[in-house]
Formats: C-alpha cells, sequence, structure tokens
C-alpha cells in the first residue's frame, strides 16, 4: 500500500443518499461522516469491518444526524477519539436529543437509541496526525448547518484533499432549513479562495467534486433565495400556494437531481431570513 486509500460508503435513499468516507492508512482506518439510520449504519460497519484494520479516528464535519448518528456502532466499547470543530460538538450535545425526539417517530427502530458525542474538540486551524496522515480543521461558524468545517488531509507528497460535508451539495437538492442561507453564500466566497488548489472535494452529498462545485452550489442558493423572496412577498413564510411553484422552479434549475423533498423543507426558513425573521429551523 503506497498511500492512504479513500473509500466510500453511499447511504440508500431514506437515508439521504449521505456520503460515509473510510480513510484506508497503512496502519488503519480514519472514518469522516457516518450515517443516519441503522441498517445503513450496520452496512457501513461492515465494510469497516471487511477492511480489517482498526479503527483510528472518526472526524465529524457538522451536526446533522445523517453525519453523526452511526458515531456509537462504529465505536462500539473502542477507546477511539471522535474529532469535530468545537463549535460542531456544541451543536451536537445541544440538539441530538432533540432530533431523536423529532424523527424517532418517523424512522421507528432504525432511528439510533443513543448518540456518541465527540469526544476530542478542535480548534479552528488545529492539526491532528495519525499514522503518517495530516488532518487540519477548518471551522466556518452557521452555513448549510448551525456549525459547518472541513476536513483537509494530505499524506506525504502526496496532493491533498478535503472532505467538506453539506458545505456544497453535489448535484442533488441541498437542506437550506437551518436558515443561514446568507452565511453560507458568504461561506462559499471563502471556500472558492482557500479549496482552489485542492483538485479533489469529497462533499457529504454526490460524488468528488472538484472547487468547482463550490459555484455551483453558489448559483443554486441565489436562485433559491431570489424565488423565496418572490414567492413569499416578504413575508416570514411561503404561501401554500406558492410551493409548487417553488417545486417547479428549483426541479427546472436542476433537473432529475435526487432529495426534491428538501426544497419546500427549507422554504419557511429562508423565507424568515429574508424577512428579517429569527433564522434556524429543524435540521435533518
Amino acid at each position: 500500500m503506497t498511500g492512504p486509500v479513500v473509500h466510500t460508503y453511499r447511504a440508500a435513499n431514506a437515508g439521504l443518499w449521505v456520503n460515509s468516507y473510510l480513510v484506508e492508512t497503512e496502519a488503519g482506518v480514519l472514518v469522516f461522516d457516518t450515517s443516519l439510520l441503522i441498517s445503513d449504519i450496520e452496512a457501513l460497519r461492515a465494510r469497516l469491518a471487511a477492511l480489517k484494520k482498526p479503527l483510528l479516528a472518526i472526524f465529524l464535519t457538522h451536526p446533522h444526524p445523517d453525519h453523526f448518528n452511526g458515531v456509537s456502532a462504529l465505536v462500539r466499547g473502542k477507546e477511539v477519539p471522535v474529532y469535530a470543530a468545537r463549535s460542531v460538538a456544541q451543536v451536537i450535545e445541544e440538539s441530538a436529543d432533540a432530533k431523536r425526539a423529532q424523527w424517532s417517530p418517523t424512522y421507528g427502530t432504525e432511528w439510533p437509541a443513543e448518540t456518541y458525542y465527540p469526544n476530542t474538540p478542535l480548534s479552528d486551524k488545529d492539526e491532528v496526525r495519525l499514522d503518517g496522515i495530516s488532518v487540519t480543521v477548518r471551522e466556518l461558524g452557521p452555513g448549510e448547518s448551525h456549525a459547518d468545517s472541513y476536513f483537509l488531509v494530505s499524506a506525504g507528497d502526496d496532493r491533498p484533499v478535503a472532505f467538506i460535508g453539506d458545505l456544497a451539495f453535489h448535484g442533488m437538492h441541498p437542506y437550506t432549513n437551518d436558515g443561514h442561507s446568507a452565511a453560507w453564500l458568504a461561506t462559499l466566497d471563502i471556500l472558492a479562495r482557500e479549496l482552489v488548489g485542492i483538485p479533489t472535494l469529497y462533499p457529504g452529498h454526490g460524488g468528488p467534486a472538484s472547487p468547482a462545485v463550490f459555484a455551483a452550489q453558489r448559483r443554486y442558493l441565489l436562485y433559491y433565495r431570489e424565488l423565496v423572496r418572490r414567492l413569499a412577498g416578504g413575508q416570514p413564510r411561503l404561501p401554500d400556494v406558492a410551493s409548487e411553484e417553488l417545486e417547479v422552479g428549483m426541479r427546472a434549475f436542476l433537473p432529475d437531481a435526487p432529495l426534491t423533498w428538501m426544497i419546500g423543507l427549507g422554504a419557511d426558513a429562508v423565507a424568515a431570513e429574508l424577512a428579517g425573521g429569527t433564522a434556524g429551523g429543524q435540521a435533518s
């Protein structure tokens, strides 16, 4: 083995097509984000076991359950560092119980019964070194979620890669229900500068991408915000009669893309944001 190998486990449709990444090194495996539902979490656990190497660490990009729900099953009695930016760790601790109460009636036994919280918080630009791999966190604040970050990973002379979580959805309709679309747009400008030289980005949803994915996500958000602004007419909620028009417009903007139910989910949060109301919806 000449260098780390990135393995991807992509959840099924019910699990939001979320990606979990297993970075295989000479001596073990680093995991970047996990799955939402127990069926996908167990499949991810089996994928990890098939590598026949110890789990060295887990890294969490942001505090949405489709990225942190699987930590407990992967750790399962082991002493494993679970890294996250401090703001990410804080929001997970503050929101996990509420998310379980919100979504357990929908998902039933597919929703994990417990949450394993990050045990090793990181400050912005902290570096972790494991088995010859350098992992540097970039803490970015609210954007797609209430607390976003990415991890820059490098090994020796190999070109670095970045695990960007949900800072850009690649070819899928994004989640906007946390109501920070303006901050997200500002973050995308930062990312376009910071990661311009990184050839491979691993997003939370969709296939590997180039830095051009940030411009694509920016175009989507600008169009979505403009449609919501027009349809809401300055009100903090979208009228029911306008919901279909919003969905038709965004489906036309991004044809044949998965996660179309996200289009309507975030409409009121973005309408409230544009109207000057309190941002923040129910995170998935």
